[in-house]
C-alpha cells in the first residue's frame, strides 16, 4: 500500500483544541501539513493555533452533534483546502455510571458527541477525501472497544460502534483511494476522565474519587500518544494499539473472550466504583 504523504496536503483534525487532537496538530504542523482543526472550544483552539505559527491553519468552531453544522462546516474546509487527504477523528467525551444511574438523556448526549460526530463528519468530508489520489481516516476508539468494563456501558458502547463502523467503511471503501483505520489508546494522560462527564444520580465526590482512580492508572504521555496516530495515519494501518495496556488487552481478549473481566475486575475495581460513599 502507497504511504501517505501529508505534508503539502491538509488534515482535518476533530477534537483538535486538547489532549491527542492537539498533540497531533503540533506534529503536523511542523512537518508542514495543512491543518483545519476542529473544536468546540473556541478559546483553546486559539490558544493552540498561537502556538502554531507560519503553519498553514483554519479553524472550525462546531458542535459535532449538530448535523446541519457539522456539513456546513465540511462545505467551509473544503473551499479552503483543495488537497485534503486525512481524517483524524479526536473528539469525544467520558461518562461515569451504572445502567441504574444513568438517564437516557445523559446516555444519548455521549452517543451524539463520540458515535454520531464521528459518523457525521466522516460522511461529509468523505467526497472531498475521494477526490485524492490517496487519502486516510483515522479514528480514535479506545481500549474500551476491545473490552466493555462494568460502570462505563455509555463510552463502551460508543466505542465499539467507532470501531464497527471504521471496519465497515473500510470494507466498503476496499478498491478506492481511502483507507480506514482505527486506533485503540489505553492509559492515554489527556485528562478525558477529569474533565468528562458522570451520571447526575452520583454523588459528586464519588465519582471525583471513581475518575481519580482511573486517571492514576494511565501512563502514556499525549504527544507520545499522537506520534503513534500520526505514524498510523501515514502508513494507512487498519488497527493501531497505543499504550502497553491497550495491547495486553488485546490479548487477553483474544485469549477470554468471554471471562476476560475476571482478569480486569480487580484493577479497576475503584475506578469503576460509583456506589460506595465517599469517606
Amino acid at each position: 500500500m502507497t504511504r501517505l504523504t501529508l505534508t503539502g496536503s491538509t488534515t482535518v483534525i476533530t477534537g483538535a483544541a486538547s489532549g491527542m487532537g492537539a498533540e497531533i496538530a503540533r506534529i503536523l504542523a511542523a512537518d508542514g501539513v495543512h491543518l483545519a482543526l476542529i473544536d468546540h472550544n473556541a478559546e483553546a483552539l486559539g490558544m493552540l493555533v498561537a502556538e502554531l505559527a507560519g503553519a498553514t491553519v483554519t479553524t472550525h468552531i462546531v458542535d459535532l452533534r449538530d448535523d446541519e453544522a457539522v456539513f456546513a462546516t465540511a462545505r467551509e474546509i473544503i473551499a479552503s483546502h483543495p488537497r485534503i487527504n486525512a481524517l483524524i477523528t479526536c473528539a469525544g467525551s467520558s461518562m461515569l455510571g451504572t445502567l441504574e444511574q444513568l438517564t437516557m438523556e445523559e446516555m444519548r448526549w455521549l452517543t451524539d458527541v463520540n458515535l454520531w460526530g464521528t459518523v457525521s463528519i466522516t460522511k461529509a468530508l468523505l467526497p472531498a477525501l475521494r477526490t485524492a489520489p490517496a487519502a486516510h481516516v483515522t479514528h480514535l476508539a479506545s481500549v474500551y472497544a476491545l473490552a466493555a468494563p462494568a460502570g462505563r456501558i455509555p463510552y463502551a458502547l460508543t466505542k465499539y460502534a467507532v470501531r464497527g463502523f471504521s471496519e465497515a467503511l473500510r470494507h466498503e471503501l476496499e478498491g478506492t483511494s481511502v483507507t480506514v483505520g482505527a486506533v485503540y489508546p489505553a492509559g492515554v494522560r489527556t485528562g478525558i476522565i477529569l474533565h468528562g462527564r458522570y451520571a447526575a444520580a452520583i454523588d459528586p465526590a464519588v465519582a471525583a474519587r471513581a475518575a481519580a482512580a482511573q486517571a492514576a492508572m494511565y501512563h502514556t504521555e499525549p504527544v507520545d500518544a499522537a506520534a503513534l496516530i500520526v505514524r498510523a495515519t501515514e502508513r494507512r494501518r487498519a488497527r493501531t494499539m497505543v499504550g502497553r495496556e491497550a495491547r495486553l488487552v488485546d490479548v487477553l481478549v483474544r485469549l477470554a473472550p468471554a471471562g476476560y473481566w475476571r482478569v480486569m475486575r480487580r484493577p479497576l475495581r475503584e475506578a469503576i466504583d460509583t456506589t460506595t460513599p465517599a469517606r
